[in-house]
């Protein structure tokens, strides 16, 4: 049977569920992938208590085929390759370095808009969960969760309402866990398990977060 959730914030509330039956979360913090994950990890923040911030990770798209992710870069300089695609379509180094940079350079551009003049969240000793609305072949989250350590999470833990069980099965060998609702197979595209699935932009990311470092004002 599909499961299909009404949008990304039931997809959300159905993801925070899973997660609050875990026991081992030491002071959690919510970072979601701009932009689609943002409305998720909201409700997974608001459920667990925990503040929601962002991991900004960039797609390195094949050039001659940009939905086919040949790797990804993430916030602190991080890049991961998947050097089967990148093998199979011989891609130069020059090509893949221009195209690092300039997604690099996107990640940047991110960071300042969506964040503005507050500083990263501080991960060391935490656990940093990883939220996204949904994953393919696991590129961005691979970045995010090599990212994260790279920061000082104590543990990582990838949340996604759906991905394929090949990337579910990966993605575990990096994070400390993976928690998924629906592993289908085949696995054809995120936007078939939603009934609504707009396009998310650079307004609402800046809304959620600001409204979530409010709350998190109010409450300090």
């Amino acid at each position: 049977m599909t499961t299909i959730f009404a949008d990304r914030h039931d997809a959300g509330r159905a993801l925070a569920e899973a997660l609050s039956l875990r026991g081992d979360l030491t002071d959690p913090v919510v970072l979601a992938l701009p932009r689609g994950g943002l409305p998720v990890g909201r409700e997974v923040a608001r459920a667990l208590g925990a503040p929601l911030d962002i991991m900004v990770v960039r797609k390195l798209g094949l050039p001659q085929q940009p939905e086919l992710a040949m790797g990804a870069v993430a916030s602190g300089g991080i890049r991961v390759l998947n050097p089967e695609v990148v093998r199979e379509a011989a891609v130069p180094d020059s090509v893949l370095d221009d195209v690092a940079q300039a997604e690099s350079r996107e990640v940047e551009r991110r960071e300042r808009v969506y964040r503005g003049t507050r500083a990263p969240p501080e991960l060391e000793g935490r656990t940093v969960i990883l939220v996204d609305d949904g994953i393919a072949t696991g590129s961005t989250a691979r970045a995010a969760i090599q990212a994260a350590r790279a920061r000082g999470a104590r543990g990582v833990i990838v949340a996604a309402p759906v991905a394929p069980p090949e990337t579910v099965r990966l993605l575990g060998q990096e994070a400390d866990d993976v928690v998924c609702l629906a592993t289908p197979e085949p696995f054809l595209a995120i936007s078939l398990h939603y009934r609504s699935f707009p396009q998310v932009d650079d307004r609402e990311v800046k809304r959620i977060l600001d409204d979530a470092s409010r709350a998190g004002s109010e409450e300090r």
